[in-house]
């Protein structure tokens, strides 16, 4: 049941704390670079999407060390407000799921069971902390955190503008922004204590009206119980139709209790 809930929630395996104080510094203390370093973090913010609904169809693949599942996602986000997520195989909805800022709602259609909540029993469960706001981000191309509310240090690898927040011993984050256009290239999220680690990687950005869009994710995640990999590549995309939210759990469907 897991590899449904990873592919409609796209985070299963996501490792996140609670946002610091708004501050950026560098390594070397030079208060020139320390400017530049927010220059970075303000221009990335630039490139916030502008939309009130977004339509996107998407081939989705999930691989970990026992199976390979390929499907395709219907994702319909209604900004900061709701996101509804169907996950099919040859045509045919094999899991669903609602999510606002304040619930989780989601079907899986192999083992007949859903289940409602939050999203703090949820995170309890997957072991990571989640929320609106994150499973957002990722699917539009903004970094998980606040930039502006973190504190980190800059470095240049490979023409990226690396931002790393090493505060936090044991919960490392870094996050690379292209030299251009200061979008979202790749983010790290590791807990080296816990062997776990999460790589989210986009590519194929398309330009439109309301601002630019990955067309192409890719997530890698590592724990003690092995590697997942999660691929989704938009096919279909639109802003600002008139959609739809249905969503209803079929009859004679198990609920999961999460403790």
């Amino acid at each position: 049941m897991k590899k449904y809930i990873a592919l409609i929630l796209v985070t299963a395996f996501m490792v996140s704390c609670k946002s610091k104080a708004v501050a950026v510094q560098n390594s070397t203390g030079n208060p020139e670079v320390a400017k530049e370093d927010k220059k970075a973090i303000e221009k990335h913010y630039d490139n916030k999407l502008d939309f009130s609904t977004l339509y996107i169809k998407a081939a989705a693949k999930y691989v970990d060390e026992k199976q390979s599942q390929n499907v395709t996602a219907e994702i319909k986000i209604e900004k900061d407000k709701q996101i509804l997520v169907s996950v099919r195989f040859l045509g045919i909805t094999m899991a669903k799921a609602l999510i606002t800022p304040t619930t989780v709602s989601y079907y899986e259609k192999i083992s007949s069971t859903y289940y409602e909540g939050d999203f703090t029993s949820l995170s309890k469960w997957l072991g990571t902390e989640l929320d609106y706001n994150k499973v957002q981000n990722l699917l539009v191309g903004e970094a998980l955190d606040d930039l502006r509310k973190g504190k980190y240090t800059q470095t240049i690898v490979e023409n990226l503008f690396r931002l790393e927040d090493q505060k936090d011993t044991k919960l490392k984050k870094s996050f690379y922004l292209d030299a251009d256009k200061y979008l979202l290239q790749k983010e790290e999220i590791s807990q080296p204590s816990e062997n776990r680690m999460l790589e989210i990687s986009y590519a194929d950005t398309k330009v439109f009206n309301q601002g630019i869009l990955p067309t192409s994710i890719e997530i890698n995640a590592t724990q003690p119980k092995g590697k997942t990999n999660i691929n989704l590549n938009y096919s279909t995309i639109s802003f600002n139709e008139e959609l739809s939210f249905p969503y209803s759990v079929p009859s004679g469907y198990k609920k999961v209790i999460i403790n």
